[in-house]
């Protein structure tokens, strides 16, 4: 089973969700109902919910790339020992992702905003997965796997 811990930095966040984190709860547990992969796991990560001026100091700090964006992933496992830890152990931490408002609220109907935060958190989440779109076969793979994921949480 997956959880994800939400934190809020920022009261902009509640115009667009009332309470990000049922909103999340809801979401995360259609998948865990619907896919059974991880049902004996206890899988988590965190999901920091951020504005333009905090996402842009992460990706600074930690990628070396003085801007903005729309989602940062931080694995907290190298994708070689997460399929290790994954086939062996119970409780696993994933690693935290950063979903910035600023870069989705232009959205004008807050269904489309809707849309547009599963599609980032859910892009961070199956980074933290093990998944990449370096190369062209990877983005193919990773698509796939998001569209899957995106389906089971909008049933």
């Amino acid at each position: 089973m997956i959880k994800i811990n939400v934190i809020t930095n920022n009261n902009k966040w509640n115009l667009f969700l009332k309470n990000p984190n049922s909103y999340i709860d809801r979401k995360i547990n259609k998948y865990n109902f619907k896919d059974k992969k991880y049902q004996k796991k206890n899988i988590y990560c965190t999901l920091l919910l951020s504005r333009n001026k905090e996402i842009k100091n992460l990706n600074k700090k930690f990628r070396k790339k003085n801007k903005t964006t729309d989602v940062l992933s931080f694995p907290f496992h190298k994708k070689k020992e997460l399929k290790l830890i994954l086939s062996k152990d119970k409780e696993i931490y994933l690693g935290d992702i950063i979903v910035n408002l600023d870069k989705i609220k232009s959205q004008k109907n807050l269904q489309n905003f809707k849309i547009e935060f599963d599609q980032l958190w859910v892009h961070g989440l199956i980074h933290l997965l093990g998944y990449d779109h370096k190369k062209d076969k990877e983005y193919s793979e990773m698509s796939k796997i998001e569209k899957k994921f995106i389906e089971l949480i909008n049933v």
